[in-house]
């Protein structure tokens, strides 16, 4: 049984807009049909057409940390193991944030802004690709000072393991960096997600500074082909860029980092100790596919379910395919009332 305020996670908190689109869609605002990116000014009229154009529209939490947290929390089961930092507004979708997030018996301590509005993404379903287009407004005015609040403080020394998506790299690396080195210092588990190509590319310096801290390094197969391609590692074999990101410098040399890259629904390669071992996904039958979105938050946030309460990596592993499986079958990030993982 995992205990109260286990696992903590910091990210950019959004209300995802999700609908089922179209090509079109997509073309008339230059969006790719699998990507992650920020909204640049040609995109913030989209969020209003969204709604105006599409019959259904569903509303849900997201952000990717907040996301594998919330799932994370749903499998555990016992309410407030998980803890959540991000920056919303006082407005409504800040308080759906909020009244969703603690349903889900997250427990969330948002540091609050009046300079923008609680951010929100886009989420643009195409069939089995999804297209993602994050307005971050109020994520954006995160600082770190929020963890000079004692009793914010407080909760990162009670957690033992400490979840970051990348996305927060281009809001406040300096509070990434200070999880991670307590993390370190403490000799607790910190985990970290490459989160998108656009990341690895043009955030390289920041996502570097945290990499020595990083315990476990979750990846899917794009990101992982392009973070080898800036490296230069030389190689597209995803085994092979595996074993590299795994050998690169850490602090704590004590402990081997592993690596975690997830590639839809084929096996998920996962690099330990110099060896790299394949594990295969669940298989959906396509009829009950229906949003892809949220999928690797999903497999995150299960295999830390597992992690927290001290299960070896291949249960890990097994649990964040269950929970991407169940993922899948519903409209964004969201599951049925009880998990049934066995």
């Amino acid at each position: 049984m995992a205990s109260e305020g286990i696992l903590l996670g910091y990210g950019n908190p959004l209300l995802d807009i999700c609908v089922n689109g179209t090509e079109e869609f997509l073309k008339k605002y230059d969006l790719k049909a699998d990507d992650a990116i920020l909204a640049e000014d040609k995109h913030k009229p989209m969020y209003a057409d969204m709604v105006e154009t599409f019959k259904q529209v569903d509303y849900i939490p997201g952000g990717a940390t907040q996301n594998a947290i919330r799932v994370a929390q749903w499998l555990l089961g016992v309410p407030k193991t998980t803890t959540y930092f991000g920056c919303v507004s006082k407005d409504k979708f800040g308080d759906k944030l909020t009244e969703k997030a603690q349903e889900a018996g997250v427990n969330v301590k948002y540091q609050y802004t009046d300079k923008e509005p609680t951010g929100t993404c886009g989420v643009i379903v195409t069939g089995a690709h999804r297209s993602l287009c994050a307005y971050l407004a109020a994520a954006n005015c995160f600082t770190e000072d929020h963890l000079d609040v004692p009793e914010n403080w407080a909760l990162v020394e009670k957690a033992q393991f400490y979840y970051c998506a990348a996305f927060p790299l281009t809001v406040c690396p300096s509070a990434i960096l200070r999880i991670a080195k307590h993390s370190h210092e403490k000799k607790k588990t910190f985990t970290f997600n490459l989160s998108a190509p656009f990341l690895c590319q043009f955030f390289k310096e920041p996502m570097m500074s945290v990499m020595p801290y990083v315990d476990i390094l979750f990846g899917n197969e794009t990101e992982a082909e392009v973070f080898a391609e800036e490296h230069k590692f030389g190689t597209k074999d995803l085994r092979e860029i595996a074993l590299k990101m795994a050998e690169l410098p850490k602090e704590n040399k004590e402990r081997a980092r592993i690596v975690v890259i997830t590639h839809g629904d084929k096996p998920a390669i996962v690099a330990q100790d110099g060896k790299a071992q394949e594990f295969p996904a669940i298989s959906i039958d396509p009829k009950d596919l229906v949003d892809t979105n949220g999928a690797g938050d999903a497999f995150v946030g299960g295999f830390l379910a597992q992690l927290v309460q001290g299960k070896p990596v291949a249960e890990c592993v097994r649990c964040g395919h269950y929970a991407a499986s169940v993922i899948i079958k519903h409209s964004g990030c969201t599951y049925p009332e009880k998990p049934d993982f066995k």
